[in-house]
């Protein structure tokens, strides 16, 4: 009796170290359905709170073997906005599959110290919503990318404590590159 318990502890703990290891060859990444996102885009500022006039360029690609959709962004010269707008403002997305909740996460940082953790959901095939987690002490952000007849438009939209209204403090679009 202790042998076959020894066999079959033996066979499970094979068996889930086979599915940690190596995912099946036909599973297919979660992060595909944000293919669309990929590529070089351009973006122009159009509205927002911020009050801010300026263009750059961000970029959408895997990285790490395909396990991360990485963003990386670039303000060009020649930005305009209000004293406390940052016009030489950077920052990185990272996109990833979680594998304890089985959804898409996000982490966001940027030169002014900012770090903020969203989920991200795709509701059609061509938009992509990051909501971050609700804060009781701070704003809820709310980062949205829509393509539409070859134009990716965006908007960071922000949502205070107590308030059930999203607020654009930046909003752009652009071409693909």
């Amino acid at each position: 009796m202790k042998r076959l318990i020894s066999i079959a502890l033996l066979f499970v703990s094979t068996s889930l170290f086979a599915q940690v290891v190596a995912a099946p060859s036909g599973d297919i990444s979660p992060l595909r359905a944000l293919s669309f996102l990929e590529g070089t885009w351009d973006a122009k500022t159009q509205a927002g709170s911020a009050g801010a006039q300026s263009a750059g360029t961000y970029e959408f690609q895997l990285e790490l073997k395909g396990h991360i959709l990485a963003r990386h962004s670039n303000t060009d010269p020649g930005c305009k906005g209000p004293t406390d707008f940052n016009c030489e403002h950077s920052d990185l997305l990272y996109v990833y599959p979680d594998p304890v909740s089985k959804t898409l996460k996000a982490v966001y940082f940027d030169n002014e110290g900012h770090v903020i953790h969203y989920t991200v959901t795709v509701p059609d095939p061509t938009t992509a919503e990051f909501i971050s987690d609700p804060y009781q002490t701070g704003p809820q952000f709310h980062l949205v990318y829509q393509l539409r007849n070859g134009v990716m438009s965006g908007k960071f939209q922000v949502q205070m404590p107590g308030q059930q209204v999203w607020t654009s403090y930046l909003e752009w679009s652009g071409g693909k590159k």
